[in-house]
């Protein structure tokens, strides 16, 4: 029989991928975008993914919590240290950087939708300045990873 350990373990990497599954696949969907419908459409189904990380990061953290607890390892370990504290600037990244742009986007593709299917001078400047802070975001999230499955030191 697996242990409450195993299940914690399955329930923390279950809720990682609820986090990090969005986060690299909702900016590729909207960089395909060539029109203001698809981008409209590509916002709709971002708005209804959101909630998937916002839950797996809740889950993430009480079971990331509880595998120290019951490990008794708490922040002993270097790998885990670099972990955390990357993940708390992919959240600032995100919640900080790249979340105040796209509510500006967002607000542009609304009033554009109205006047054709073009997609406006600014906001493909605007989309373009984003992708290199989606892009270093989806590499913290690869690193955060790598160091959770290798625990290289």
């Amino acid at each position: 029989m697996v242990s409450l350990f195993g299940w914690i373990l399955v329930l923390h990497i279950l809720a990682s991928i609820a986090v990090i599954g969005p986060a690299l696949v909702v900016p590729v969907i909207r960089r395909s975008a060539r029109t203001v419908g698809q981008l409209r459409f590509a916002f709709d189904v971002t708005n209804k993914l959101a909630i998937l990380p916002k839950i797996g990061g809740a889950v993430l953290i009480i079971t990331g919590v509880w595998l120290m607890i019951t490990t008794k390892m708490g922040l002993s370990q270097m790998w885990l240290n670099i972990s955390i504290l990357l993940s708390l600037l992919m959240v600032a990244t995100i919640e900080g950087l790249i979340g105040p742009r796209m509510k500006k986007i967002m607000e542009i593709v609304s009033i554009s939708q109205s006047k054709g299917d073009e997609v406006p001078s600014e906001l493909g400047r605007l989309m373009k300045k984003i992708v290199p802070i989606e892009t270093a975001s989806q590499l913290l999230m690869i690193t955060i990873t790598v160091l959770m499955i290798l625990k290289p030191f």
